[in-house]
């Protein structure tokens, strides 16, 4: 009777090889605040350059990203446009390490209106503005400053019916770009994904006005492995001078580096 043993073993050893294969040629998966889609696309093309390593990036709304994460999401790294969803990730158990800021957002109010965005206040309580578009504030943490600027001026009751919520920032940014609304609540880094700026006007809203977006990273405990030496090059690199030129160069400040 001929032995199938070392028949069995070669197979079992292939198929070894190919889990492992498949494991190393997986993409790293990392999830992204929709405010910093247009940025990570730029990080994702110069980490590749620099490492090789390839990069799946999947965008929402901070808060739903965290909810996916918390439902089991299998994703190795999350750039959040806040520290609260980062932090409340940690807190429960789902990151490998304290989460760290890697960028400082400002909101700005922008659109294709012929009133005078300086005096946006004003503007948007004036018949000539019908709708005016804001992220939302449970989910996205640039809703959340729109919506704490508002209170904060006391106009949120004088234009609640005018509010039109977007599920994240990307939403609203296409609500002011194909002229839905008359202006919007929206990230500074827009003026820099936006190819024809030269159509609407805009203005930063006062920093003391809402709470600062101080936007965090943090490293998810789901990669093992190859996986998690790649997913801990990517939440390393985001410090490094190359990725902080990118970040800079496209509307966002940087926080202090110890």
């Amino acid at each position: 009777m001929m032995n199938f043993f070392p028949f069995r073993l070669l197979l079992t050893f292939c198929f070894a090889l190919m889990i492992q294969f498949n494991n190393s040629a997986q993409p790293l998966r990392v999830a992204v605040a929709a405010n910093a889609q247009d940025v990570i696309k730029k990080l994702q093309v110069d980490f590749k350059k620099k490492t090789g390593i390839t990069i799946e990036v999947i965008i929402g709304s901070s808060g739903k990203l965290t909810a996916q994460i918390m439902n089991g999401a299998p994703y190795d790294v999350f750039l959040s446009a806040d520290t609260e969803f980062p932090a409340k990730l940690y807190a429960a158990g789902f990151g490998s390490e304290k989460p760290k800021i890697y960028a400082l957002g400002s909101l700005i109010i922008c659109g294709n209106t012929k009133g005078d965005i300086k005096n946006w206040q004003k503007l948007i309580t004036s018949p000539q503005t019908t709708k005016l578009a804001i992220a939302n504030p449970k989910t996205a943490p640039y809703g959340k400053a729109a919506k704490e600027s508002l209170e904060f001026y006391k106009l949120k009751d004088w234009v609640e019916k005018k509010l039109v919520y977007g599920e994240s920032i990307s939403q609203v940014n296409t609500y002011i770009q194909t002229g839905v609304v008359n202006v919007g609540f929206t990230t500074e880094a827009f003026l820099y994904e936006n190819s024809d700026k030269s159509k609407l006007k805009w203005t930063r809203v006062d920093t003391k006005t809402y709470s600062a977006l101080t936007q965090s990273v943090i490293l998810l405990k789901h990669p093992k492995g190859n996986q998690l030496a790649q997913a801990t090059k990517f939440y390393d690199y985001l410090s490094s001078a190359s990725a902080r030129k990118i970040i800079t160069a496209n509307g966002y400040h940087l926080p202090k580096q110890n």
